[in-house]
């Protein structure tokens, strides 16, 4: 996931294929199967914008040190990134206008969200999966007329698996006992006291998938993170949350936390019970995408 080492040329940086692997760098990878999909306006308008891009990029490369190299990659990335951005909002708000427009606004409950949080750059990272707080964290915006008060915020603990909960509750169906979410609604109308979670669970367990990210659990509350490495390693980590925002200091030799972690490790304990997960369930995830050949 490191910028330098690991961000391909082709793959990740759009640089074609021709170009990238004359140069040398052993990480260029393959774009021409994503960009044989194109249609010939869209392969136009693509090789218009990344052609001379990719040109003046070989031309500049032979000058280039680990350094300049990096930079390059990042100011790369961030352009895309930013472009990609920038046309979600502009379609987010043709979907707002179109409401609008047609007379839907004050009956149509709007929830604006995505996948996992993505890494710019910190830790000299992209891409996303560990728990940390730049991939474990993710945007929600939700537009309610007439039960949620505009503009309030909340700081309270939802997950991405809440919301199928919340659309239930709001139609009016009863969700299925083995459903493992919590309905937001109470949040969303102001009633805090209803809201009872102070900790959610993660889990990844992909490894040796994509990225090659470490296989890993843990727990987070509003004040701590504790994180288990495990499968091939045995490690332990806890950040302080308030004191350490960045997670960049791992406390979990630190004395002073031993109360803290026995603490965590408990209530942890708690969560993998009630979701039913274990190391075991992980290896026959593993097994599974094998099976369908999307791992090797």
């Amino acid at each position: 996931m490191g910028l330098l080492q690991h961000m391909q040329l082709s793959y990740d940086l759009k640089v074609p294929d021709s170009i990238a692997k004359t140069l040398d760098i052993k990480n260029w990878n393959q774009l021409g199967n994503r960009v044989n999909r194109l249609n010939a306006e869209q392969r136009e308008s693509w090789d218009a914008v990344y052609n001379p891009i990719a040109e003046k990029f070989a031309m500049d490369f032979k000058h280039m040190n680990d350094s300049t190299l990096t930079v390059w990659k990042y100011q790369r990335y961030m352009q895309d990134y930013l472009g990609t951005i920038a046309a979600v909002d502009e379609n987010v708000g043709r979907l707002l206008n179109y409401l609008d427009s047609k007379e839907l606004s004050k009956n149509t409950i709007v929830v604006y969200t995505s996948d996992q949080g993505f890494y710019l750059g910190e830790h000299g990272w992209f891409d996303k999966r560990f728990m940390y707080n730049e991939s474990f964290k993710t945007p929600l915006l939700i537009r309610w007329p007439n039960s949620i008060t505009a503009g309030i915020t909340s700081e309270a603990m939802v997950q991405n698996l809440d919301f199928a909960q919340t659309f239930l509750e709001v139609a009016g169906v009863l969700p299925p006992v083995d459903m493992q979410g919590e309905s937001l609604v109470p949040l969303l109308k102001g009633e805090i006291e209803k809201w009872k979670r102070d900790a959610v669970y993660y889990h990844y367990y992909e490894y040796p998938a994509e990225h090659a990210v470490k296989r890993h659990y843990g727990i987070a509350t509003e004040d701590y993170k504790l994180i288990h490495f495990y499968y091939d390693v045995d490690e332990w980590e806890l950040f302080d949350r308030k004191k350490d925002p960045y997670e960049v200091n791992n406390v979990i030799n630190d004395p002073k936390y031993s109360s803290i972690i026995s603490d965590l490790k408990s209530k942890l304990k708690t969560l993998r019970k009630k979701y039913g997960d274990s190391d075991e369930l992980s290896d026959q995830y593993i097994q599974l995408y094998k099976d369908k050949g999307w791992i090797e």
